[in-house]
């Protein structure tokens, strides 16, 4: 930071106008990892370039326009496309040079064009049904969604929320629980929000209250849910699986219209009331965090909890209140499988996914709507194993299982670009 001052020395007074330059930070993680990206895709898509045309379906047999299937040809498009993505990796380490902030939108449009790539060259002489695999990843980001948007509510308030995956498993449990009993699916889905706030209670209690090392206590409810829900599994629902582990699914609502549009209407809008309600959630989470008192109070105990307290804020309650927030909302994720996807539940179903959204929350820049993009790239690259399985992909086998992990790990290593957490994430607040 400097200040320089315009005018003659010999006139220098109050009243002459000061200007101050900002600081400029400049991160060349973007640029970097644009262009090794843009370089494999040269190599991969072009040099490795496979013959033949590809064939992507746009439209099902429900939609109102009838989309034609687009042919591609493979090697061309690849060569094509990693053309521009080393322009695209040009452009962002011009703008990192001239300290000008790589946009959102152009961080899309490149994840975009490598994917087109990358099909492309996968799917040579195949077909891939563009609305299926757009579903099942949309399927699959449902319970990523819902523990990011938990995860970024926890430490905007400054609590460290390592147990999204305990809280994802707790209300798979206890959904699957209360609606076979009751055969009311929405009394299964209140269920799983109040076992998700019940993990966060312990949370809060442990990390707030007793100012128990934050990640320690997660790490430890993410066991300890595991080993409980998967004792009752083998001893209580594997005995009784017609009374207690046989919950009514939520059926898919079509809304007239807006299901029938190509493309994004199968995707968007012929889904379950679980997924309806999370596009509310996440609008409502986006909107209050920085549009509301509430967001504002959030926001402030999760920056500078001193400065929060002394305008009256009640640091450690709001703290309390809003882990307990996120332990509802990450419930509802867990609710989505069993009532949602799979229908019944399996010791440890959730594998992994609250770790993956917790990394969502990463590299998503602690943002609701960028967690969330983040969420659904994450389930993209998981549903992307299985049509590439189904087509006969030259990928192996291996690297698919793991390709969900490796776009996790390179997304948080190396697309985020500058990012920093709320600075009193993680910290304990005690009143002076």
């Amino acid at each position: 930071m400097s200040v320089a001052t315009t005018g003659s020395t010999s006139n220098a007074s109050a009243s002459s106008p000061i200007v101050r330059e900002k600081a400029v930070v400049r991160s060349w993680k973007a640029p970097i990892a644009f262009g090794i990206f843009a370089v494999f895709a040269v190599v991969l898509f072009g040099f490795f370039g496979r013959p033949g045309v590809s064939q992507f379906r746009l439209s099902t047999s429900a939609d109102w326009i009838q989309l034609p299937d687009v042919f591609l040809p493979t090697l061309a498009t690849g060569w094509v496309l990693a053309v521009a993505l080393l322009v695209m990796a040009g452009i962002t380490a011009w703008m990192v040079h001239r300290a000008v902030k790589v946009p959102l939108w152009l961080t899309i449009v490149y994840v975009v064009l490598f994917l087109v790539a990358f099909l492309t060259w996968a799917s040579a002489d195949a077909l891939i049904p563009v609305p299926g695999l757009l579903i099942g990843a949309v399927s699959l980001s449902v319970p990523l969604i819902f523990g990011a948007l938990s995860g970024v509510i926890c430490e905007r308030s400054g609590v460290i929320n390592i147990a999204i995956e305990g809280q994802l498993l707790a209300g798979a449990f206890m959904s699957a629980v209360v609606a076979s009993i009751t055969r009311q699916p929405l009394l299964g889905l209140l269920a799983a929000m109040v076992a998700g706030v019940l993990v966060s209670f312990v949370l809060a209690a442990f990390a707030i209250n007793y100012i128990v090392d934050q990640i320690i206590v997660g790490v430890v409810l993410n066991v300890l849910v595991a080993g409980l829900t998967g004792f009752l599994y083998s001893q209580v629902l594997t005995d009784s699986s017609q009374l207690l582990n046989s919950p009514p699914r939520f059926d898919r609502i079509d809304i007239p219209v807006l299901g029938q549009i190509p493309i994004i209407g199968p995707v968007l809008f012929n889904q379950t009331v679980i997924v309806y309600i999370m596009y509310v959630v996440v609008a409502l989470v986006a909107y209050s965090l920085f549009r509301t008192r509430w967001g504002l109070r959030t926001r402030s105990v999760g920056e500078h909890p001193q400065a929060a307290d002394t305008v009256g804020i009640r640091v450690n309650l709001t703290r309390f209140w809003n882990v307990s927030l996120a332990g509802a909302i990450a419930g509802l994720g867990g609710a989505y499988f069993t009532l949602g996807s799979v229908g019944s539940f399996t010791k440890e179903m959730t594998a992994g996914a609250g770790f993956i959204a917790l990394a969502a929350v990463i590299f998503g820049q602690w943002d609701p709507i960028k967690a969330t993009l983040a969420a659904l790239l994450f389930g993209f690259a998981s549903n992307l194993q299985s049509v590439l399985g189904i087509i006969g992909s030259p990928v192996p086998s291996q690297f698919m299982l793991m390709l969900p992990y490796v776009v996790t790990i390179f997304a948080v290593a190396g697309l985020v670009g500058v990012s920093r957490a709320p600075a009193a994430d993680g910290k304990p607040y005690i009143k002076s």
